[in-house]
């Protein structure tokens, strides 16, 4: 059973990230079960105003894994996103997670706007 920690990231102008523990995590679960997993903790997360709460959070991406090296963007991890991007259809450890992952979890069309401001 391991730990991921699922940073909340609301808004990324604004840097609004909330993380969320998730603890005794199989790793072989489904990421989509993991998704709803991470939706039904966030209802009764303490902390987590209704803006954080109620957003429509629709993709997950690896941000950092335990002991390796982080990136100097420090909302996302804006590299890799082909291998990094969870796919709904594999287990978390086809994923490539680990005990103490942490993740982010966004909107995409949120990320895709908060890249082009990069690239300018």
């Amino acid at each position: 059973m391991s730990t991921i920690t699922v940073r909340l990231i609301r808004s990324f102008e604004h840097r609004n990230i909330r993380p969320v523990v998730m603890r005794n995590i199989d790793l072989d679960m489904n990421t989509e079960d993991f998704v709803k997993l991470v939706r039904d903790e966030m209802k009764v997360a303490s902390g987590l105003l209704p803006p954080v709460r109620n957003y429509d959070y629709d993709t997950m991406k690896v941000n950092h894994k335990a002991h390796k090296a982080k990136s100097n963007n420090p909302v996302i991890n804006v590299e890799d996103d082909d291998v990094l991007v969870l796919k709904p259809d594999r287990t978390l450890r086809e994923n490539g997670l680990e005990h103490e992952t942490e993740i982010s979890f966004f909107k995409m069309t949120d990320y895709e706007r908060y890249r082009a401001t990069l690239n300018n």
